[in-house]
């Protein structure tokens, strides 16, 4: 992999001048940005997949519970096109599977997808949301949001990385001049207040930096049942699609659990289903919310279990509640 991603260096130049092209037209304003009167956090990354943008929208959903939210995400790899709003008859295939996660979850809340954001926006503030959270959306330039949260992991820091496809950078990581705010996920829970000052250092930006943890759940649920995490001695099948699932596996895991891994929104087809169920056999399968949503009616509801996550700020959790709630509170009194 090392090797190949040294040959494909040259790639990773061009692919660097585009990104750097696309974004400095942006910003000289021969691209146009399109503005909104509705408060918009745009919640993304630099590099590829895995930051944990899925639990901190869920976190600003219920850090903001006093407002009307809207949530618009692209909707990856759902079968259906153009803008979509979750009703009663939304599944993971009309509105992809972190979407309807969402709209799952959070019922009060606005969820829609739709590939053309400034469409997306537009639709919903027919619906005069408070706040509208954009999801995976920091390099989208053609909408400016009023405020953008970049996440990175603790493990691969974006000042670490390189361009795609050399690297996993999505744009090259002076992008992050554009954030409002960046956390550093996935970070050890005890993480020492030195740490995170190299950190800061590495990163080397002027905005404020936060730090936050992955925090598991005590049960596991289905949608009628849930059992205790430390009840769950007997073996059991671990499955998880998703972009990196050694943090999951490990909370887990002991030595009778067998493990299948997907690829990050995978399509789960007959196939896999069958393949599932032959490994399984009638042990639990224990699996990812985002899984579980694309899982649930192929698999008996009583063999079928998911275990919530959430995002936890490690420290400043006032200071960074205040930001997110002073900036909607003040773009909703003006909209």
């Amino acid at each position: 992999m090392i090797f190949l991603r040294k040959i494909l260096f040259p790639v990773a130049f061009i692919y660097w001048i585009v990104t750097y092209l696309r974004n400095f037209l942006y910003d000289v304003g021969i691209f146009k940005s399109q503005s909104f009167e509705v408060p918009i956090i745009a919640v993304g990354n630099l590099s590829v997949g895995g930051t944990g943008k899925t639990p901190q929208i869920e976190y600003l959903i219920r850090l903001l519970g006093d407002f009307s939210i809207a949530t618009l995400s692209r909707g990856y790899k759902r079968e259906s096109k153009g803008f979509v709003l979750a009703d009663a008859s939304a599944t993971a295939k009309t509105l992809g599977d972190e979407p309807f996660q969402f709209y799952s979850k959070f019922p009060h809340v606005h969820v829609a997808v739709d590939a053309d954001r400034r469409n997306g926006i537009s639709q919903l503030m027919q619906h005069k949301p408070d706040v509208i959270l954009l999801d995976d959306a920091f390099q989208h330039r053609k909408v400016k949001a009023g405020f953008y949260i970049l996440l990175t992991t603790h493990d691969e820091l974006f000042c670490d990385d390189y361009i795609l496809p050399f690297g996993n950078l999505r744009e090259p990581s002076f992008g992050k001049k554009r954030a409002n705010m960046i956390i550093v996920t996935k970070c050890p829970a005890n993480i020492t207040e030195l740490a995170q000052e190299r950190i800061k250092q590495k990163l080397k930006v002027n905005v404020p930096v936060y730090f936050s943890t992955i925090e598991y759940d005590d049960f596991v649920y289905t949608d009628n049942s849930k059992v205790k995490v430390n009840d769950l001695n007997e073996a059991k099948l671990l499955l998880a699609g998703i972009a990196k699932p050694d943090l999951f596996f490990n909370y887990l895991e002991n030595e009778v659990d067998e493990k299948l891994t997907f690829p990050d929104h995978h399509d789960f087809s007959s196939d896999d289903i069958n393949r599932i169920k032959e490994v399984a056999k009638q042990k639990r399968i224990i699996t990812t919310e985002k899984d579980y949503v694309r899982l649930k009616g192929s698999i008996e509801s009583n063999q079928l279990y998911y275990l919530p996550i959430k995002s936890k700020l490690i420290q400043n959790k006032e200071d960074f509640n205040k930001k997110i709630i002073d900036y909607v509170g003040k773009g909703s009194r003006n909209s």
